[in-house]
């Protein structure tokens, strides 16, 4: 109260200075006046400090709230590379100062993807099979009937330090199955344009593969993809890529990974089980469009990868191959939009084209359940492709077409071709060509949420059609990068 009293005589002094008469004739005023005149501006004036003094407090104790929204509002998709510069240490009995940074300076941005499907078949689902593929992966046929939880993803994403950023990705699957989509480090940017990735990640062989499920524009995957890849090729291991200091897009990766992930199988064995190329181009054309190109090859090897078959007495089987499997792909994709704006109205063509070829050995019925336990040689070409085309006709609203088409080729059975076995006994071998096609339209109040009505003509079986009918909802909720090309 020392400095109120202070400026209560200041107050004083100068009201008397300001009126020389009156101060002089202050013995003829009423003192009790003037010291009630006094008191007033006294408990004024401490009214006013007492306000003041309430509303700093409330300042600094919503400061660093502020501060957070603020730092949510405006950082990227990545967070802000940590500060490794050297500074002095405190001063003795000096608390050290807090680190700079934003609001996820130590915490992972999160990121979670919400997804739902109806799907009404016109066929059992638990007889779906592609003819004359060898069955693979954890994502082949249309899904179950009815309602279901989608694939839904729980991301974690953060910078280790200037040179390295990591990321886990959870998968949530309609059976209610939680498995690691991807757990992986990579180098942000090192020297001549290399960059190293370590983990499990999505493989960049092909266009659709490196995407993640919420972001295509079909509800589920081109028939080529689930059958040559078992839905998509996540390897355990390690890429090294390289972009090109050039005006045109190009780059070149390697991959090597264990070789578990099919077309391969977990052999238990040392060393590499998997090997992929790829290289990308592309480039624009004029304001308004662009395109990119690639081709991919992957190498991999199985060891008594099992399928389930039926032999002809019509008994289970459970067949085993070994061997090994190169696949090449060749990819392409062209997209438009008026002067480069895609907000109204865009358009986006793309399609793949796959090949394998496997050679080894086929055991047949290895429990020995049936005709007797056997194994002879094995190989096959296998070919397909899908083409879809995807139109932004007005904000907010799109329709996609898509066709898939597999060869499946006659396979070389030695078994069969020895007189041992028939071609009978090896019933999913048997020539196919299997096909599908899809129409969709899709709705999207915003970047963060998009409905989805699919119809589809699927016929991978034999004299046998299957019209499905899917509704799909997704929602992207907390922090989301930007999708790729």
């Amino acid at each position: 109260m020392f400095k109120h009293s202070v400026l209560a005589t200041a107050l004083t002094f100068v009201y008397a200075a300001a009126s020389p008469g009156q101060a002089f004739a202050a013995s003829d005023l009423d003192l009790a006046q003037m010291r009630e005149e006094i008191r007033q501006m006294k408990q004024d004036y401490e009214t006013r400090i007492r306000a003041l003094e309430t509303r700093l407090q409330s300042a600094e104790a919503n400061k660093p709230a502020a501060s957070q929204a603020a730092a949510s509002a405006v950082e990227p998709s990545l967070p802000a590379e940590p500060a490794r510069t050297a500074a002095m240490p405190p001063p003795a009995g000096m608390p050290a100062p807090a680190a700079s940074g934003g609001a996820s300076a130590f915490n992972p941005e999160i990121s979670l993807i919400l997804g739902g499907t109806y799907a009404n078949l016109s066929q059992d689902p638990k007889q779906y099979r592609l003819q004359g593929f060898v069955p693979g992966g954890d994502s082949i046929g249309p899904g179950k009937r009815g309602l279901s939880l989608g694939e839904s993803e729980l991301t974690f994403r953060a910078n280790v330090d200037p040179t390295f950023a990591g990321q886990l990705t959870f998968s949530l699957a309609s059976d209610n199955s939680l498995s690691v989509e991807e757990a992986f480090f990579e180098s942000k940017g090192l020297s001549n344009g290399l960059n190293l990735k370590g983990g499990r990640f999505l493989s960049s062989i092909g266009y659709l593969n490196s995407q993640h499920a919420h972001t295509w524009d079909f509800v589920d995957a081109p028939l080529a993809y689930q059958g040559f890849l078992g839905g998509q090729y996540k390897p355990d291991g390690a890429q090294i890529k390289w972009l090109a200091p050039t005006d045109r897009f190009f780059e070149v990766g390697l991959e090597a990974g264990s070789g578990a992930s099919f077309p391969g199988n977990d052999s238990n064995r040392n060393g590499v089980g998997s090997l992929a190329l790829f290289a990308h181009l592309g480039d624009d054309v004029g304001e308004s469009a662009s395109w990119r190109t690639g081709l991919s090859l992957l190498h991999t090897g199985a060891k008594d990868r099992t399928y389930q078959d039926i032999d002809r007495t019509g008994t289970g089987v459970t067949n085993a191959i070994t061997g090994n499997a190169n696949t090449v792909i060749v990819d392409g994709v062209y997209k438009w939009a008026p002067n480069g704006n895609a907000t109204q109205t865009n358009f986006k063509l793309q399609g793949e084209y796959f090949r394998r070829r496997e050679s080894g050995s086929l055991a047949y019925d290895t429990l020995a359940q049936s005709l007797g336990a056997a194994s002879g040689s094995f190989s096959s070409a296998q070919s397909g492709w899908y083409l879809q085309g995807v139109y932004q006709f007005m904000p907010m609203w799109r329709a996609g077409l898509r066709y898939d088409k597999l060869h499946s080729g006659s396979p070389e059975i030695g078994l069969a071709n020895g007189g041992a076995l028939s071609a009978a006994d090896f019933t999913r071998l048997a020539k196919y060509d299997p096909a599908r096609t899809s129409l969709m339209v899709d709705y999207s109040p915003s970047e963060f949420s998009r409905f989805r009505l699919q119809l589809a003509r699927d016929q991978s079986r034999p004299g046998v059609v299957d019209n499905q009918i899917f509704l799909q909802y997704i929602m992207s909720l907390g922090a989301h990068g930007a999708h790729t090309f």
